[in-house]
Protein backbone atom coordinates (compact mmCIF):
# COMPACT_ATOMS: atom_id res chain seq x y z
CA UNK A 1 0.00 0.00 0.00
CA UNK A 2 1.40 3.39 -1.00
CA UNK A 3 0.48 6.48 0.98
CA UNK A 4 0.98 9.92 -0.52
CA UNK A 5 0.95 12.94 1.77
CA UNK A 6 -0.76 16.10 0.61
CA UNK A 7 1.84 18.40 2.11
CA UNK A 8 5.09 18.46 4.04
CA UNK A 9 3.37 19.31 7.32
CA UNK A 10 1.32 16.11 7.26
CA UNK A 11 4.45 14.08 6.47
CA UNK A 12 6.30 15.83 9.30
CA UNK A 13 3.47 15.05 11.74
CA UNK A 14 3.39 11.36 10.76
CA UNK A 15 7.17 11.12 11.06
CA UNK A 16 7.14 12.70 14.53
CA UNK A 17 4.40 10.32 15.67
CA UNK A 18 6.31 7.31 14.38
CA UNK A 19 9.52 8.49 16.05
CA UNK A 20 7.78 9.03 19.39
CA UNK A 21 6.22 5.56 19.22
CA UNK A 22 9.61 4.07 18.45
CA UNK A 23 11.19 5.82 21.42
CA UNK A 24 8.38 4.76 23.74
CA UNK A 25 8.27 1.14 22.63
CA UNK A 26 11.94 0.49 21.86
CA UNK A 27 13.79 3.21 23.74
CA UNK A 28 16.35 0.78 25.09
CA UNK A 29 17.25 -0.43 21.60
CA UNK A 30 17.43 3.11 20.25
CA UNK A 31 19.82 4.00 23.10
CA UNK A 32 22.02 1.00 22.29
CA UNK A 33 22.12 1.93 18.60
CA UNK A 34 23.00 5.56 19.39
CA UNK A 35 25.77 4.46 21.78
CA UNK A 36 27.24 2.23 19.07
CA UNK A 37 27.12 5.05 16.53
CA UNK A 38 28.89 7.42 18.92
CA UNK A 39 31.50 4.76 19.70
CA UNK A 40 32.10 4.12 15.99
CA UNK A 41 32.55 7.84 15.34
CA UNK A 42 35.01 8.11 18.25
CA UNK A 43 37.01 5.12 16.99
CA UNK A 44 37.07 6.55 13.45
CA UNK A 45 38.38 9.88 14.73
CA UNK A 46 41.00 8.16 16.89
CA UNK A 47 42.18 6.06 13.95
CA UNK A 48 42.39 9.14 11.70
CA UNK A 49 44.27 11.06 14.37
CA UNK A 50 46.65 8.15 14.91
CA UNK A 51 47.29 7.80 11.19
CA UNK A 52 48.19 11.49 10.97
CA UNK A 53 50.48 11.50 14.01
CA UNK A 54 54.21 10.81 13.90
CA UNK A 55 55.40 7.24 14.36
CA UNK A 56 57.04 6.19 17.64
CA UNK A 57 59.01 3.11 18.48
CA UNK A 58 57.69 0.23 20.54
CA UNK A 59 60.39 0.93 23.11
CA UNK A 60 59.26 4.54 23.50
CA UNK A 61 55.70 3.39 24.17
CA UNK A 62 56.74 0.88 26.83
CA UNK A 63 59.10 3.38 28.42
CA UNK A 64 56.26 5.88 28.71
CA UNK A 65 53.97 3.21 30.22
CA UNK A 66 56.59 2.19 32.76
CA UNK A 67 57.20 5.75 33.91
CA UNK A 68 53.45 6.30 34.32
CA UNK A 69 53.21 3.62 37.03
Amino acid sequence: MVTVFENDEKLKEVFKTALLELLEERGDQVRIILEEIIEDVAFSRAIAEGAASPKVSREDVFELLETAN
